[in-house]
Parts: structure tokens; sequence; C-alpha cells
């Protein structure tokens, strides 16, 4: 039953979103909805961008890694979250808990570099556009693809292992709809300060300086924007940019928010609910924003006649 004399094996219970019947139903709705949205929308701009040579491009390449890193993070909670609020039935054995959570990181780390290097692309395509074919070629998007996959791998490896030598003391009650890894160090009864430092200096320094990367990236492209001739261009690279700023400011900004801020027994709710913006809306949201604002991938759904 136990693996040491400080962790031991066993389901934990998961304490999801609490309410009368009435909400209950409508979260279960809205839970399938953006399920739904999720896997349909990403799987279309998985299926539109690799079969449109339009779109074989170092943009579109990163959209369709961001789409599969959608599909995978809500394919790892949602379902779970709907059984749950479907059946009533609330216990993750360790084993579930500690993949969930791994693949929640890996997922979470790689969106976040992705977003980075997507705004890195539109820079370069901007600001240095005469040199766009040569830093962005084919060799370096797929090392910055790469780079994205690897980092969330090796930092949800790293904290899964610290995770897994937690000891969890009776009742095992995870505050979350999810094995969140501050529910999990909230839990514990051991020491966790080893662990604490970890995630602050991950989400200080790698989600900091990432998010600074994007930031930076849109100053240069908007002061570049400021300079141009006509009203049209202009337009032509906001409309170009603003749907990716869209979805950093929502991802980003509810990530950094949830895991930055310090915790206290009064912030459950509220991470819950911010989590669930980033667990569950913005990947239904990413296929919408990135289709129906972008004139290229609307132009391919139409040759794919995938819309009329």
């Amino acid at each position: 039953m136990y693996r040491s004399n400080k962790t031991f094996y066993g389901d934990f219970i998961l304490q999801t979103f609490s309410g009368p019947q009435s909400s209950s139903i409508v979260l279960i709705l809205g839970i399938f909805l953006m399920y739904l949205l999720s896997v349909l929308g990403n799987l279309i701009i998985i299926v539109v961008v690799c079969s449109a040579p339009r779109l074989h491009t170092p943009m579109y390449f990163f959209l369709c890694n961001l789409s599969i890193q959608d599909l995978v993070s809500v394919s790892n909670i949602l379902p779970k979250l709907l059984v749950i609020q479907i059946t009533g039935e609330t216990h993750i054995s360790f084993l579930e808990c500690l993949t969930q959570l791994f693949v929640f990181l890996t997922c979470a780390d790689a969106e976040f570099f992705l977003l980075a290097f997507m705004a890195f692309d539109r820079y370069v395509a901007i600001c240095i556009p005469l040199r766009y074919s040569i830093i962005m070629n084919k060799s370096m998007r797929n090392i910055l693809a790469l780079t994205s996959w690897t980092a969330g791998y090796l930092n949800s490896s790293l904290f899964v292992f610290l995770i897994s030598h937690l000891s969890f003391c009776d009742p095992k009650r995870i505050s979350h709809f999810y094995c969140d890894i501050k529910a999990l160090i909230r839990l514990s009864c051991g020491d966790v300060t080893h662990v604490n430092i970890g995630l602050l200096l991950e989400t200080c320094v790698m989600g900091g300086f990432l998010f600074a990367i994007i930031l930076t990236s849109y100053a240069y492209i908007i002061s570049t924007m400021l300079k141009m001739k006509t009203s049209a261009t202009r337009l032509k690279v906001f409309s170009s940019c603003s749907s990716h700023l869209t979805v950093v400011f929502l991802f980003c900004g509810t990530v950094l928010t949830v895991y930055m801020r310090p915790d206290s027994k009064d912030s459950t709710e509220l991470d819950m609910s911010l989590s669930l913006l980033y667990v569950a809306v913005v990947p239904a949201l990413n296929p919408l924003v990135y289709s129906l604002r972008n004139r290229e991938v609307l132009n391919a759904l139409k040759v794919s006649k995938v819309i009329p």
C-alpha cells in the first residue's frame, strides 16, 4: 500500500465545483460544449494546415503545434471532470493523478513557449521582413517547436518526481477539479519547501521571461506598425497580430495570476474559476480566434470545403 515510509499510494478525492443541481446541469453542458468545440475546432485547424500548401509557413506550423497541445490538454482534464459532474465519482488514483499532472504541465509549458515563438515569428515578419526567410527557415521552426515540447517534458518530469516523493495525509482531498500542483502542495503534510521554490522559479523565471519576450516582440511590432504610411497596411498588420494577442493575454494572464499570487485558504474557488479559463475556454477559443479572424485560414477552409 505504500512505496516508502513517507509517500503513500491510494486514491485522492477531487473536490470540484459545488452548487445547486440546476447550476450543476449548466456546468455539465458548458464543459461538454467547451470540450466539443476544442476537439472539433483544433482537429479542423490541424487538418487544414497540413493539407493546404499555402499554410506551410512557420506561423501556421506553430499554430498546428498549438492545436495539438490544446487537444491533448483538454482530453487530459475535461472528460474526467465531466464524469465527476455527471456521476459524482470524485476518486482518482495516485498514478492517474500524477499522469494528469504530468500531461497538464507539459502542455502548459509547451503553450508558453509556442506563444512566445509565434510572437517572435511575427516580429521577424513585420519588423525585419527581408531577413524572414533566412531567420525563420525550416530548420529553425523545427528546432523551436522541438524546444517547446522538450522543455515542457523535462519540466513536468521534474515536478512529477518531486510530487511523487511528498507525503500525503488522510483525508486526501484535493481542493480542485484536477490534479493541480498547487492543490497537491497544499495537501501535503511533509516539507514542501523545495517544491514551492521550484514552482516559484518556474513561474517567475520561465513564465515571466517568456511573457516578457512576447510583450517585447509586440512593442517592436506596434512601433513598426505606427511608422507605416498607409492605414490599410497598419490594419492588415493589426489584424494578423490581434488574434494572437487575445490568446496570449487570456492564457498567460490567467496562468500567471493563479501561480504567482500568494496561496491562501480563500483562494481555492478563485483558482478553480481562473483555471477553468485556461483549461477549457482557451483551447476552445484558439481555433475560433485564429480561423474567424484570419483570411488565409478562412480561404483554406473554403478550398477544403469545410465551410461554404
